[in-house]
């Protein structure tokens, strides 16, 4: 039974944005709050922002919380905001994977909307159990798979439904970075340490942390599911407890195939997450580190260069524009579009109105539990010698 809170309406006024975890030290939790400011749809007013309950407090002073709406547990914090009038609309999750389901369970069940950083859970359980309580509450639940945002993304996986390369043949995803190339956990670096720990991470290292958006972004885009992997996981630093670098082959529906590589191990990668979709009559190829631009090549044709605001872009690479053509747009910008497309939705449930189709696109439940699926194939492919996979659901 969906649970409804009676919130004044939302037009003419900000989103009341609570947030658990990001506190001091976090790095997820400040690139959240600028998403959520970017386009003025939010303001963050109440936090759970660490665990440690002098840290939230001073965290929350640091972001001018105030002290009444500064708490030391997300549960706490769960139940006096939704029994607030002035109580927060939604609330954003930016834990280590392991604390994901529980606050997110905490608030749908009290109607509070919410915003989850990726993946979905700690293992395919917890998301089933979520994405229940999520249901059962029928609050709109977004997932900050933040490179679906990017305009050219939308732009690509709006010409492959529309036919501009004919039916797909071949997906290519790659995600490569190499700040984990040495064993930094080792040096009590926060972002190594629980990445690399599985009580926080989950069953998978780089497969969950990046191997994910690139499973993401494949699906998104090709607008085609994947059915089967056979995954080759590896720990290539030595007493490293999870994986940092992974080789798989996919089959999608529809006969498609393709590979995903996902590595945190690429010396001079920085953030190297590349898609290349070849069909029948042609193909497109994008770059997260020259995302402003897509490469177009139609079968016999020399190919063309689209970018975000000129020549051959979009509606849907216009909607999620934000500055004129040249000017560059990037990683803050693409989980900001998920962060506005979720205002609106959310401002049109307060409002009682539907909302724009073009803010519709947001990942969600849906996503969240394919990409556990994705995870729980990809580590029980490696551990049978990457035989083939099915990936369920």
């Amino acid at each position: 039974m969906a649970i409804e809170r009676q919130l004044e309406p939302a037009a003419g006024r900000r989103l009341r944005l609570g947030m658990v975890g990001g506190g001091q030290g976090a790095f997820i939790g400040a690139v959240h709050r600028i998403a959520a400011r970017l386009d003025d749809r939010y303001e963050l007013v109440a936090g759970a922002l660490s665990s440690d309950a002098e840290r939230a407090r001073v965290s929350a002073a640091d972001l001018h919380i105030a002290p009444d709406r500064a708490y030391s547990s997300f549960t706490e914090m769960a139940e006096r905001e939704a029994q607030r009038p002035d109580g927060v609309d939604v609330v954003a999750i930016v834990t280590p994977n392991h604390m994901h389901a529980a606050p997110a369970i905490a608030f749908a069940e009290r109607g509070v909307h919410v915003i989850c950083d990726k993946p979905l859970a700690h293992n395919l359980d917890e998301a089933l159990a979520l994405a229940d309580a999520v249901n059962r509450s029928g609050v709109i639940f977004g997932l900050t798979h933040n490179y679906t945002g990017y305009p050219m993304i939308r732009q690509a996986r709006e010409m492959i439904a529309s036919g501009d390369i004919g039916k797909a043949r071949v997906v290519q995803v790659e995600y490569a970075q190499d700040w984990l190339s040495t064993p930094l956990e080792a040096s009590g670096q926060k972002q190594a340490a629980w990445r690399t720990d599985p009580e926080k991470a989950g069953a998978a290292g780089a497969v969950g942390d990046i191997g994910t958006h690139a499973f993401n972004l494949a699906e998104f885009v090709s607008g085609a599911l994947c059915e089967s992997l056979a995954a080759d996981l590896s720990r290539m630093v030595p007493g490293r407890a999870l994986d940092d670098n992974a080789h798989m082959l996919l089959r999608f529906e529809g006969g498609a195939r393709g590979a995903l590589w996902a590595s945190q191990i690429a010396p001079g990668a920085e953030n190297a997450l590349r898609l290349r979709v070849y069909g029948e009559t042609g193909g497109l190829e994008w770059s997260q580190e020259e995302p402003n631009s897509l490469l177009f090549a139609a079968l016999g044709k020399p190919p063309q260069r689209i970018t975000r605001a000129g020549p051959g872009a979009l509606p849907v690479a216009a909607h999620a524009t934000r500055v004129p053509s040249g000017h560059p747009e990037g990683y803050l910008e693409g989980f900001a579009q998920i962060y506005r497309d979720l205002a609106e939705q959310i401002a049109a449930r307060i409002d009682r109105r539907p909302p724009d189709p073009a803010s519709l696109l947001t990942p969600g439940l849906a996503e969240g539990v394919r990409g556990m699926r994705f995870i729980a194939a990809a580590v029980s492919s490696s551990a049978c010698d990457a035989a083939w996979t099915r990936i369920e659901g």
